[in-house]
């Protein structure tokens, strides 16, 4: 019996299920509140920048296997991009020193062995901490697992901290360790570091959207949902400003929209339904250069870096563009953004110094500060039992959004895997 499936969002979660439905035979419409589709992850057109940037820097491993197969579905594999070698350059602004993590292919941890290529100063006992994440119970947070020293320092927090995008001493060490035995203890095969080679928009979210237009979905933006009418233990109808659409016993509907959206919707419906309602923010500072620089050694050929020891952690470089991602940035709220910049750009300077083939200026050509205010759930176990699977009690209801439970953290994976077993709940493929 075929029907409507009526996708509620068009950030990845929903285009995800939309791609996963497509061409089943069922009539697809995807329903986005804003102008675009690609919600936290698209390309945008920044005027006091004065030119197109990422509205948050995106790193991907070989490991994220649900976004390289989205990818592929819609043809986009060729348009990421990344070093041929699982390498991860680092700087340590507080204690000095510069290094490249370079791991083993394999899964055997080779790497481990030579100084040059793991992380400096570290002693083998430490990587016990490892051991301790994989087999950590619920209720632990990631800073009980650590053994104090420069690998968790110089490694596990900040790769913690990336990850979850929640404190160490808050975030769950359980899905710290589920991402850790999907990727770094699968080798450095797993560990393949992946970026668009333009953009968020022009990799994950334009190739999408001409491959539902071929398969004739429908995209319907500008149409926020004010509300989900049920009868019977069913979607019934869903209201929007302008119009009400009836949902008939054929069709099925997709709510791949934010955690407080949902909860607003389904209020109503599902009378005890929950979802996480706290959340950490992330900041993405980006600064256009009058030169475009040429990048040395392995950050050279990674095009990123991890910094330690500052408020600056990721710098990625864009051709005259560069961007600094800081997650877990609730603790920087109360900064003064000039301030904040004027910080920023003096921990970039100095970490590319001898990195680039020129020293970088005293100010930028214009600069910019992106600060996305609820940008993934507090990865707190607390907050993880607040997660819902993505069946409802509507029959014709399931959840998508990387805040539901995926088993993975609120990620681009995470969002996309989302969108896959929405569409499987309902038994649509």
């Amino acid at each position: 019996m075929t029907g409507r499936v009526h996708i509620i969002g068009g950030g990845l979660a929903g285009l995800s299920a939309a791609v996963e439905v497509a061409g089943s035979g069922r009539h697809v419409i995807v329903h986005e509140a804003g102008p675009v589709c690609g919600g936290r992850a698209r390309s945008y057109e920044d005027r006091k920048l004065g030119c197109r940037i990422d509205n948050g820097n995106h790193l991907l491993l070989t490991a994220n296997q649900s976004v390289f197969r989205y990818l592929g579905l819609i043809g986009a594999l060729d348009t990421m991009t990344g070093p041929n070698r699982p390498v991860f350059p680092f700087v340590d602004l507080a204690e000095g020193g510069r290094w490249t993590l370079d791991l083993s292919a394999g899964r055997i941890p080779f790497w481990v062995l030579s100084p040059r290529r793991r992380v400096p100063g570290m002693r083998l006992g430490e990587l016990v901490s490892l051991k301790r994440l994989m087999e950590a119970g619920p209720d632990q947070v990631v800073s009980d697992c650590l053994l104090p020293g420069p690998f968790a320092r110089r490694l596990l927090d900040p790769f913690s901290i990336a990850a979850l995008n929640t404190p160490s001493d808050e975030a769950s060490a359980a899905l710290l360790g589920h991402v850790i035995r999907e990727s770094l203890a699968k080798g450095g095969r797993a560990c393949l570091p992946q970026f668009p080679k333009t953009g968020l928009s022009e990799s994950l979210v334009d190739p999408a959207l001409a491959h539902l237009s071929v398969l004739k979905c429908e995209v319907r933006t500008g149409r926020r949902v004010a509300s989900i009418e049920t009868s019977g233990g069913r979607v019934s109808r869903l209201c929007f400003p302008d119009e009400t659409i009836d949902v008939d016993e054929r069709d099925t509907v997709i709510l791949a929209v934010t955690a407080p959206v949902a909860a607003s919707l389904l209020q109503q419906a599902i009378p005890d339904f929950r979802a996480p309602d706290a959340f950490e923010s992330i900041l993405n500072a980006h600064f256009r250069l009058e030169k475009r620089p040429r990048a040395l050694g392995s950050f050279g050929e990674a095009r990123f870096m991890g910094v330690i020891g500052a408020t600056t952690e990721w710098i990625f470089l864009r051709g005259d563009v560069v961007s600094v991602t800081v997650s877990a940035a609730n603790r920087y709220a109360e900064q003064d953004p000039d301030q904040l910049l004027a910080c920023i750009w003096e921990e970039v300077r100095r970490a590319l110094d001898t990195m680039l083939d020129a020293p970088l200026p005293g100010e930028p050509a214009a600069q910019r500060l992106v600060w996305e205010k609820r940008a993934t759930f507090a990865a707190t176990p607390e907050q993880l039992r607040r997660r819902p699977g993505a069946r409802t009690p509507l029959a014709n209801l399931a959840l998508a959004g990387d805040w539901t439970a995926t088993g993975l953290p609120a990620t681009i994976d995470g969002a996309v895997q989302s969108g896959v077993e929405a569409v499987r709940t309902l038994g649509l493929r």
